[in-house]
């Protein structure tokens, strides 16, 4: 699976296959390919180290940073 952006050429909508992708199929210019669309989010995501981090400032400042999240 890979992620792509829909962008508009012409009257129609394109998403551009990475090269690695179309390598990884086996797949030339003109093969036919089969294609699930879907809205994706794309969020971040904390490494553990970050997260461990983040819970154990948290757990030493909760009332500093609700009282910043006020202001």
């Amino acid at each position: 699976m890979f992620y792509g952006q829909l962008r508009k050429v012409g009257n129609s909508y394109v998403v551009t296959i990475p090269k690695e992708e179309v390598e990884r199929l086996k797949a030339d210019e003109g093969t036919l390919l089969a294609v699930h669309v879907q809205p994706a989010e794309m969020r971040p995501v904390l490494s553990d180290e970050v997260r461990q981090a983040f819970e154990d400032s948290w757990a030493d400042n909760e009332d500093g940073y609700r009282y910043l999240a006020g202001r």
